[in-house]
């Protein structure tokens, strides 16, 4: 069973180039999390989605990719992972392509003082990762308490699906040295069925206690509220 689901899926140097666009939503969030520099530099524009929101919220932003895609003022052909002359930024933002994503924080810390990447949190989980992940200069991580929207591969007609997985905006800091801090971070975007349907089945006790559990404090199944007798 195994071999038959590897099988349908194509191998890395078929799809180095595919774009799964970010959602915006985790674009906001980030905001909302970040003070983020005037200058960025987004490596993997794809369609613009990050790019989009940042330069709507003032910054100026150069827009690479290796491909040509339809993101605004892009500069296509640049392969972010060759020796080149950087581009003049504060910072880089990006979600980098999956299977090149430890790769892109190493070259991307080369190249800017501020380094912002949205990846799945288990990548903080390999030992192989110690270069990039125990230098001190990882300074916050932003994990999203909600599911983020599906990023599916571009041109994708199958079905749309809901995210099974977690991400975080992480960032690292040339001026930062020291233990990352970690915190919870939300976006904006509609709640799944299942979750507004479980909500409206909710007492108000029980609906308190999960807005409570939202913002991780101590557990206390105890009375919420004090009742007259």
């Amino acid at each position: 069973m195994a071999q038959a689901i590897a099988s349908q899926r194509a191998p890395l140097r078929e799809h180095r180039g595919d774009c799964y666009d970010t959602a915006p939503v985790a674009v906001h969030a980030l905001m909302q999390a970040e003070r983020l520099p005037y200058r960025i530099w987004e490596p993997c524009a794809g369609a613009g989605n990050i790019v989009n929101v940042l330069r709507a919220a003032g910054h100026r932003v150069i827009a690479t990719d290796l491909n040509n895609r339809p993101c605004p003022e892009l500069i296509a052909g640049v392969d972010f992972l060759l020796p080149m002359t950087p581009f003049e930024c504060d910072a880089i933002v990006t979600n980098p392509p999956f299977a090149l994503a430890e790769k892109f924080v190493a070259v991307a810390m080369e190249r800017a003082p501020v380094v912002i990447m949205l990846l799945r949190l288990a990548f903080l989980e390999s030992v192989r990762r110690a270069h990039i992940l125990d230098t001190g200069k990882l300074a916050r991580v932003h994990v999203f308490a909600n599911r983020l929207p599906m990023m599916h591969r571009d041109g994708w007609t199958g079905k749309r699906a809901s995210s099974g997985m977690c991400f975080a905006w992480f960032v690292w800091d040339n001026g930062h040295d020291g233990p990352a801090i970690v915190d919870r971070i939300f976006h904006a975007g509609k709640p799944r069925q299942e979750e507004l349907a479980l909500t409206r089945l909710m007492g108000p006790d029980e609906r308190a206690r999960e807005a409570i559990k939202a913002l991780n404090l101590p557990r206390d199944d105890g009375p919420l509220f004090e009742r007259d007798a």
